[in-house]
C-alpha cells in the first residue's frame, strides 16, 4: 500500500485557525476587513473584519466545547455561502476537531450518508437557503436526514437567518446559534500536530462507498499561504475573489483558508452570473468591492456572454482594479477565452487541480513569471513539487502530443489529501494500484515539447457539469431507487453553456 508522506514537518504543532485569524490580530490588523459577503439575494452587502472574525470565532468555539467537541472529534457543517460558514469552519478547527462542509444543494439522502460515515458530534445548520426563485428549506432536510440516519449527533447548531422566512426548530434536538455563541467563555486554539486532519471533504467517484477526503493541517496550510503569491499574485491589501461554494474544494481552499492565512479580504457572493438581478453582477462587484483577481469556473463566463453578449449590463462598471482572472474546473474553449479577455481586458489563465490536491496541479504562475500567452487550451506546466507523466493503458510513458492517462510521480508535495477517511483501502486501490509508482488523477490528456499540460477529459464514470464532477453510478443508483425502473444508464452529452449534463436512459420493470 502506498502512503503519502502523512508525516511532514514531524515533530510540528499549529492551529489553522490561529494562523487564519489570531495573529491578523495580535499584529494590530484587526479593523481590516477579511470576508464581503455580497447577496443580492436577500440585498445585503456585509463586511467582517478579522476582529469580529476573531470574536465570533472564540465565542462559537467555546459554546462548541460546552456541547462537548473536542480535539478528534467531527462537525458535519451544512450551510449557505455566508459568513457563518466560514465561521463555523474556524471554529470547528479552533478546538483542533474535524469539519466536513457538506454542499447546501444536497438532498436528505445525500446529508444522511455523510452524517452516518463521518459520525459527527454536533451538526451545524442554517435554516434556509436562498436561490432566485426559491427558499430551501435547509432546517428540513436536515431532520429528514438525521431521522433516517443510524447515527445522532448530540444536537444541531441552527443559524436562523434574517429577513428570510424561518423554518420552525425542533427543541429535542436543536439549538439557536446565538444560545450557542453564551454557553462558555472563548476558546482558545487548540495545538494539533501537523499530520492531523483539518477537514474531511466529500467528492464523487467511480464507487459507491464514502469517498472522504482527508486533507492533513500542516502541509495544506503551507501550500495554500505559498499559492497566493506564486500563482495569483495576490498581496495581503488585496481583494481576492473566489466565485465558489464552501461546499467544494476550491470554496475550502481559497474563499476560507487561503486568502485569510494570507491576510487579505476575500469576497463571498451569494447570487447568480445572470439572474439575480442580471448579468452585470460580476462587473457590478469587481467595481463596487475594487476586487483584484478572481477565480471561477468558465461556465459563469459562458452565461453572461449567452444572455448579455454585447456587455450591455456591465459596461456601466469599472474594471480598473481588476488584474487577472484564472479558471478551472472545467474545460475552456478557446472562443469563451478569448471573449473574457477582450471583455475584461485582463490576462484570463487557466489551471488544474483536484479535490485530492487541494490545490493546482498545473497552473500560468504569477509569482514564477510564467509567460501571460501559454499555448492554447493548455492548463499550464506543473506545478512545485509534481512530476506530471502522461502514461500508456501499459505504463509506458507517452511520447509528446500523445494522447494518455495523466499521473503523478510520487511522492505528492505537501497539501495533498492523506487518506481516504475510514477507506485505506479504497484510498490505495483507486488511486495508486493501476499505475505503481504514481498517483493515477484518472483525468485524459496530453503534454507537449515544452512541458506544457492539456488535460482533455476524465477517464472514469465522472462527468463535469459546471466544474462540478458528478458521478453518473451515483445518478444511476437514485434512478433505480424508483420502483418502476427496471435499468438505468446515465452518460455525459455535451451542452453549450455547462460544457456537459446528464442524460439517463432507463427501461421500465416487466411484470
Amino acid at each position: 500500500m502506498y502512503i503519502i508522506s502523512r508525516r511532514q514537518y514531524i515533530g510540528g504543532y499549529l492551529n489553522a485557525c490561529y494562523n487564519c485569524i489570531d495573529r491578523h490580530v495580535l499584529a494590530g490588523k484587526g479593523d481590516k476587513v477579511a470576508l464581503i459577503h455580497d447577496s443580492p439575494m436577500t440585498n445585503t452587502v456585509r463586511k467582517v473584519t478579522y476582529q469580529e472574525l476573531y470574536d465570533k470565532v472564540s465565542s462559537l468555539a467555546g459554546g462548541l466545547r460546552q456541547l462537548g467537541v473536542q480535539k478528534g472529534d467531527r462537525v458535519v457543517i451544512y450551510m449557505p455561502l455566508i459568513p457563518e460558514v466560514v465561521m463555523a469552519m474556524l471554529a470547528t478547527v479552533r478546538l483542533g476537531a474535524i469539519h466536513s462542509v457538506v454542499f447546501g444543494g444536497f438532498a436528505a439522502s445525500e446529508l444522511c450518508t455523510r452524517i452516518e460515515h463521518a459520525e459527527p458530534k454536533v451538526v451545524i445548520a442554517a435554516d434556509c437557503g436562498v436561490e432566485p426563485n426559491k427558499i430551501i428549506p435547509y432546517l428540513d432536510i436536515l431532520h429528514d436526514a438525521i431521522e433516517m440516519s443510524s447515527w445522532k449527533p448530540v444536537c444541531n447548531v441552527i443559524f436562523q437567518r434574517a429577513n428570510v422566512l424561518q423554518s420552525p426548530t425542533d427543541p429535542k434536538t436543536d439549538i439557536l446559534w446565538e444560545k450557542v455563541m453564551t454557553l462558555g467563555e472563548k476558546a482558545e486554539c487548540v495545538p494539533v500536530e501537523a499530520s492531523d486532519p483539518l477537514y474531511i471533504l466529500y467528492t464523487s467517484g467511480t464507487t459507491d462507498k464514502p469517498k472522504g477526503v482527508q486533507r492533513p493541517t500542516g502541509g495544506h496550510l503551507v501550500t495554500l499561504a505559498y499559492t497566493c503569491t506564486s500563482i495569483y499574485g495576490i498581496q495581503p491589501d488585496d481583494v481576492w475573489w473566489a466565485a465558489s461554494d464552501l461546499g467544494w474544494v476550491v470554496g475550502h481552499s481559497y474563499i476560507c483558508y487561503a486568502p485569510l492565512l494570507h491576510g487579505c479580504t476575500s469576497v463571498m457572493y451569494e447570487g447568480k452570473p445572470d439572474r439575480t438581478p442580471d448579468p452585470g453582477q460580476y462587473f457590478r462587484i469587481i467595481e463596487q468591492h475594487k476586487v483584484n483577481a478572481i477565480f471561477s469556473v468558465p461556465t459563469a463566463f459562458r452565461v453572461i456572454r449567452r444572455v448579455d453578449p454585447e456587455i450591455k449590463c456591465g459596461s456601466k462598471y469599472s474594471l480598473k482594479s481588476l488584474r487577472t482572472i484564472f479558471i478551472a474546473g472545467e474545460h475552456c474553449d478557446l472562443e469563451t477565452k478569448l471573449w473574457m479577455e477582450n471583455v475584461f481586458k485582463v490576462p484570463v489563465l487557466n489551471h488544474w487541480w483536484q479535490t485530492e490536491t487541494g490545490s493546482a496541479i498545473t497552473a500560468t504562475c504569477l509569482g514564477y513569471n510564467h509567460s501571460l500567452n501559454p499555448p492554447k487550451f493548455t492548463t499550464g506546466l506543473p506545478y512545485v513539487g509534481y512530476e506530471v507523466e502522461v502514461l500508456l493503458p501499459d505504463g509506458s510513458h507517452a511520447e509528446p502530443n500523445e494522447l494518455g492517462r495523466i499521473a503523478i510521480k510520487l511522492p505528492l508535495p505537501p497539501g495533498n489529501m492523506s487518506n481516504l477517511y475510514k477507506n485505506p483501502d479504497l484510498f490505495d486501490k483507486i488511486y495508486f494500484r493501476k499505475y505503481p509508482g504514481y498517483y493515477d488523477t484518472m483525468d485524459a490528456g496530453y503534454k507537449d515539447e515544452s512541458g506544457y499540460i492539456f488535460v482533455t477529459a476524465r477517464d472514469d464514470d465522472v462527468i463535469n457539469v459546471a466544474g462540478h464532477r458528478i458521478s453518473t453510478s451515483s445518478l444511476e443508483d437514485a434512478v433505480l431507487r424508483h420502483p418502476d425502473v427496471g435499468d438505468a444508464a446515465v452518460f455525459g452529452v455535451p451542452e453549450p453553456t455547462k460544457g456537459e449534463v446528464p442524460l439517463c436512459s432507463s427501461t421500465n420493470k416487466i411484470g
